[in-house]
């Protein structure tokens, strides 16, 4: 079973890359994006809270995200493991999944850090706001919060990866097929 942790700023290519991944290697996508969209979408209590926040551009609450998880995780059997998109966000939450993991029998295995300039960042996400219908795909002031509060709180994570020697940072600047490449050689390596 193999527990990773995709990592990396909005716009950064996560969502195109988890695809791939979730194709060659048959994990689980575990995206915090898609469990609140089907909270949303089902107008669940969680989901209510989680619109407030994600339309101000703020994360959502640790016990609100971490819930949402450990649902996932529990319910889902017979997997070769789980790819971890969007959580954990803070480093809080990753102790939290980490214990979380543990009482499974689990731990993560590593975290592939995606990099990308934050020129880039921007025009890919004003791009996909074109389609996405997403109010903070859309507002320039939304875009830059999002970039602020991952490098003010989400940043952190990848240190208390790198203190388990988990942490590989790849360039997300390039052919999408090329990045896969250099996914696919860490991912082979667990």
């Amino acid at each position: 079973m193999r527990n990773i942790v995709l990592f990396g700023p909005p716009g950064a290519g996560k969502g195109t890359q988890s695809e791939k991944i979730i194709e060659k290697y048959g994990l689980t996508h575990l995206s915090t994006g898609d469990l609140f969209r089907k909270h949303l979408g089902e107008g669940t209590e969680l989901g209510n809270l989680a619109k407030k926040y994600m339309n101000e551009g703020r994360l959502v609450p640790d016990e609100v995200v971490i819930g949402m998880v450990e649902e996932k995780i529990a319910s889902t059997q017979d997997t070769k493991g789980f790819i971890f998109d969007g959580f954990p966000r803070t480093t809080a939450q990753a102790e939290a999944l980490d214990d979380m993991l543990a009482k499974h029998g689990m731990k993560i295995d590593g975290m592939i850090a995606l990099e990308v300039p934050e020129d880039v960042l921007k025009a890919r996400i004003k791009e996909r706001g074109k389609t996405s219908g997403r109010v903070d795909d859309q507002d320039d002031q939304k875009i830059q919060t999002r970039i602020k509060v991952y490098l003010d709180e989400t940043l952190p994570v990848a240190s208390y990866y790198q203190n388990q020697d988990k942490l590989t940072n790849i360039n997300g600047v390039g052919a999408i097929d090329s990045i896969f490449g250099q996914i696919s050689e860490v991912i082979d390596s667990y």
